[in-house]
């Protein structure tokens, strides 16, 4: 089996050395207008790396949906990856062999869900980020996929989500809900305003897009087996808990 597990970067980073199955991709190469050696860049073919500013890691996704010939495809950060092991050690991200044994049994590897515990899904979005476009997502899936509105319920009210568009499906699944997805961001953008957003609120079609695949996946009961998510660099887990709490008291944004 062909597999490629994409490993989204902007900047020179150490890679896996296994470049068979993993594809050091330049996401937003139109806007920079540089080179980086041995990375692919998201600007050939059918492509979107022009919003990157604005669809962040999904211009990769994106690139790989239209352009890459693989029976498996799948997304990693350059500081986060998929593996077995809990070790920060680039070395110990998932092996071709390992994809295999998973592959066996599931169609869908991801990393595991990440836990809020005192906030739902909706709420922990909109205390972190603009409300307006997450509520303008809920009203497109009743226009246009109506069937899947129980699902984003559902999938709202819960305490954990499977985040950072991080996965790796086979080619049927992952075209699939790149359709579905897709579909609804563009619809989406059409449809928001980012001028007076700060650099960082910018990136709302990524900041929402995460939310989708607990959607697409939940209303379809498709299976999935999860495996460790693993951040390389040292996470300040203290200061962002601080963060976390700050914001959960805070208002919601407009």
């Amino acid at each position: 089996m062909n597999v490629k597990i994409l490993v989204a970067a902007h900047k020179p980073y150490k890679m896996p050395s296994d470049r068979q199955l993993y594809l050091p991709m330049y996401v937003g190469k139109t806007l920079h207008q540089n080179e980086i050696d041995g990375y692919t860049g998201d600007d050939t073919g059918n492509n979107i790396s022009d919003k990157n500013g604005t669809f962040n890691e999904l211009t990769a996704i994106y690139w790989a949906w239209k352009n890459l010939d693989a029976d498996a495809i799948g997304l990693d950060h350059y500081r986060r990856y998929m593996s077995l092991s809990r070790k920060k050690d680039i070395n110990t991200a998932l092996s071709q062999d390992q994809v295999a044994r998973l592959f066996e049994d599931h169609d869908i590897i991801l990393p595991k869900k990440r836990n809020y515990f005192i906030q739902t899904n909706y709420d922990h979005y909109v205390h972190a980020h603009h409300k307006e476009p997450l509520d303008d997502t809920a009203q497109i899936i009743k226009e246009k996929y109506p069937d899947y509105i129980p699902s984003y319920n559902k999938v709202m009210q819960r305490k954990s989500a499977h985040m950072f568009n991080m996965f790796l499906m086979k080619r049927d699944k992952f075209n699939e809900y790149c359709e579905w997805m897709f579909d609804i961001l563009f619809e989406l953008e059409s449809r928001t305003s980012v001028v007076n957003y700060s650099q960082y609120e910018q990136r709302v079609y990524g900041f929402v897009s995460e939310l989708l695949l607990d959607v697409w996946l939940d209303k379809n009961s498709y299976d999935y087996v999860e495996v460790n998510f693993v951040h390389m660099e040292s996470q300040h887990w203290i200061k962002k808990g601080f963060s976390f709490l700050l914001r959960a008291l805070e208002k919601p944004k407009k």
